[in-house]
């Protein structure tokens, strides 16, 4: 249980959102300095946003009032993590550093579906104004060994997890201490805590793993030494918001990087949902390898010899860019799902400029204006109202949804919710793709079987994770409730 000394109040601590946002920050000049790319890819996504938001500026009068907003501010700051965890104790150690940032688990995303042994959860803010202020995620992997087909590999695995520690003494110290305070820091502590954050986060070139076992777990799957064979949880793609994230494609190529074949999620349209994703390829880096087991773990002293270390390299981070669409309630998600499918079912054994040209063709069974797309309950909508217009109002019981004539006559706005997390294909194939050598067809690891575990996931990670279609649900539900209330109107009445 938290306490409070008695001379102690809030204004001792640090904001939440402050200071996610100062660790946010801090998290990027790093990767900026491991990944040199990641730069050149941020300036890319910012000269491309300010194009696009010129152009929508001058657009502004042609523009749906409905159109997705986003605040400069807010689309600056944006970003994205990933990390892969091997036990449920890092998970629920990651859980605790966190938290201190106001990031809680939202959704469960299966990989198995995609023949990866992992499951996940995306830990962001779950309040619409700490979104705003600053939307950071980390999009959060943990290990299924049970999934691995090859118990030598599976043994191996375990056996390397089992003994590396990646959080310091410093850090589960912190830790401890900002619990006992109701998960808060003091700016003295924030000092404390944000670096030895990091280095969990950050890259360390050598090895938990030998050159021989690292080769074993690599044959099986890269993403299998990724997890297992490190000193850190490193982060392996830190990713920025873009607007147009087509013409940022084509900027990367233009550029001389290698970007994937294709953009992952919907194709581009003019109301965009959900969320698309592109990336370059992971880069390869040094990596030093002990050559004995028994190295690993232990102090060498000056009296004993080292043996050298082996040399190579290992494909682990790369650049990642999103662009973030209306987000959609089952039902538009069941019908995404479906023309997905169909999408994949057409694209077999075609060329890359017409997986793309098949995309547009199905996805035009999808509705692409946000009056179809919220009267047909595709999407999730925030609603805000004029009182003053609706009194002017003369509605009509009998004429259809209450709601509807009130936003017909101007006097409610309906503004779509944007999608705040992510796809399982989506996530899948990034994180596949983006350990080929090149933009070869995806390589699924042997696996005993592909199943969700939620559950499992959940029992590992401490807790609960929050439900997706809930927490858009209920801020729809919410922002009519604040209707109802303006206008007099029970809730009931405006759905």
């Amino acid at each position: 249980m938290c306490s409070m000394a008695p001379d102690q109040n809030a204004l001792d601590f640090v904001n939440r959102d402050r200071l996610r946002t100062t660790f946010a920050s801090a998290m990027s000049s790093m990767y900026r300095a491991e990944v040199p790319l990641y730069g050149d890819l941020i300036n890319i996504v910012r000269d491309i946003n300010e194009k696009t938001s010129q152009s929508s500026f001058q657009n502004d009068q042609e523009k749906d009032d409905s159109a997705i907003v986003t605040s400069s501010e807010r689309l600056t700051l944006e970003r994205h993590g990933a990390i892969r965890l091997g036990t449920p104790y890092e998970l629920q150690t990651i859980r605790r550093i966190l938290a201190l940032l106001g990031l809680e688990p939202v959704g469960y995303y299966d990989l198995s579906i995609a023949g990866l042994p992992m499951h996940a959860t995306c830990f962001r803010p779950i309040s619409v104004p700490s979104l705003d202020l600053n939307p950071f995620r980390v999009f959060t992997t943990l290990l299924r060994p049970e999934l691995l087909a090859s118990a030598e590999s599976r043994r191996l695995a375990l056996e390397l997890l089992d003994k590396r520690e990646i959080f310091s003494d410093a850090l589960l110290g912190i830790l401890t201490t900002a619990e006992a305070q109701c998960g808060r820091l003091t700016e003295i502590q924030a000092k404390i805590f944000i670096p030895e954050a990091l280095a969990t986060f950050s890259w360390k070139p050598l090895a938990a793993a030998t050159f021989d076992q690292y080769q074993i777990l690599k044959t099986e799957h890269p993403i299998l030494a990724d997890i297992a064979c490190f000193q850190s949880a490193h982060i392996n793609h830190l990713t920025p918001r873009a607007l147009d994230i087509s013409a940022v494609q084509s900027a990367m190529k233009a550029s001389g990087m290698a970007v994937k074949a294709h953009i992952e999620g919907p194709p581009p349209r003019n109301c965009p949902i959900l969320l698309r994703q592109t990336s370059f390829l992971a880069l390869e880096e040094a990596v030093q390898f002990k050559q004995n087991d028994s190295d690993h773990g232990r102090d060498v002293g000056a009296s004993q010899p080292q043996e050298p270390l082996i040399m190579s390299n290992h494909k682990a981070r790369f650049g990642e860019i999103e662009q973030r669409g209306a987000a959609v309630t089952p039902k538009g998600r069941l019908l995404y799902d479906q023309l997905l499918h169909e999408c994949k079912r057409r694209a077999t054994g075609v060329d890359a400029d017409e997986v793309d040209a098949i995309a547009l063709k199905v996805f035009q069974q999808y509705p692409d204006s946000w009056t179809e797309l919220r009267k047909q309950g595709l999407i999730y909508c925030h609603f805000n109202c004029d009182q003053t217009s609706f009194q002017e109002s003369t509605l009509d019981p009998n004429d259809g949804s209450l709601l509807e004539q009130l936003i017909a006559k101007g006097a409610v706005k309906a503004f779509p919710i944007t999608y705040e997390d992510f796809l399982p294909f989506s996530a899948a194939g990034i994180f596949q793709s983006n350990l080929q050598l090149g933009n070869q067809p995806n390589e699924s690891l042997g696996l005993t079987h592909s199943s969700s575990d939620q559950n499992g996931f959940e029992e590992a990670l401490g807790g609960k994770v929050f439900d997706l279609d809930r927490w858009y649900s209920n801020v729809q539900q919410q922002s009519l409730e604040r209707v109802g209330n303006r206008l007099g109107l029970a809730f009931e009445a405006l759905m």
